[in-house]
């Protein structure tokens, strides 16, 4: 399901941060809770045919989310989000990475600092997410792995959790 509401993704290799700006049509306590809960980022964070797989999750400061990217063929690809800073249904912050089963970092793939902000439009909700890389080669690798096309995906993919829910 393609969605007509505003996507925005820009590239600041000046800054080495990727900007991503999307409304959704829904409620901010919808789109805060399919960005939040475990269940449901299950739902959508990976692109088709991938599918994520939450192995843990505790949604707090100096909490973590432990989840697989799990492929077509049952390859798992893990990572991880440290939670720095939660204000709820406004913003929320968390240190990304590429890890093992364990959570243990795999210290050869980028980490980033991720920034994720929802303003309420009532019918609608725009989230803004700031990823900043440590540096340029960072910031470029990450998207010559396919992130612009998979994370654009995956979004499409909760416009389709929140038009089941209609």
């Amino acid at each position: 399901m393609k969605n007509s509401l505003l996507i925005d993704f820009t590239v600041d290799k000046v800054n080495s941060t990727v900007l991503v700006k999307r409304e959704f049509a829904a409620p901010i306590a919808d789109v805060w809770a399919a960005w939040t809960e475990a269940s449901l980022l299950d739902q959508w964070w990976a692109p088709r045919p991938w599918k994520a797989e939450t192995k843990s999750m505790e949604f707090k400061v100096g909490g973590r989310r432990l989840y697989a990217m799990v492929g077509p063929e049952g390859e798992r690809h893990w990572a991880l989000a440290d939670f720095t800073a939660i204000t709820p249904k406004t913003n929320f912050q968390y240190l990304d990475a590429f890890c093992d089963e364990n959570g243990n970092l795999n210290k050869d793939m980028p980490r980033s600092d991720w920034n994720v902000d929802f303003q309420d439009g009532h019918e609608k909700t725009t989230v803004s997410v700031k990823i900043k890389h440590e540096n340029l080669a960072d910031l470029e690798a990450v998207i010559q792995m396919g992130f612009k096309e998979g994370f654009t995906m995956a979004m499409e993919g909760l416009d389709e959790v929140f038009a089941s829910k209609q």
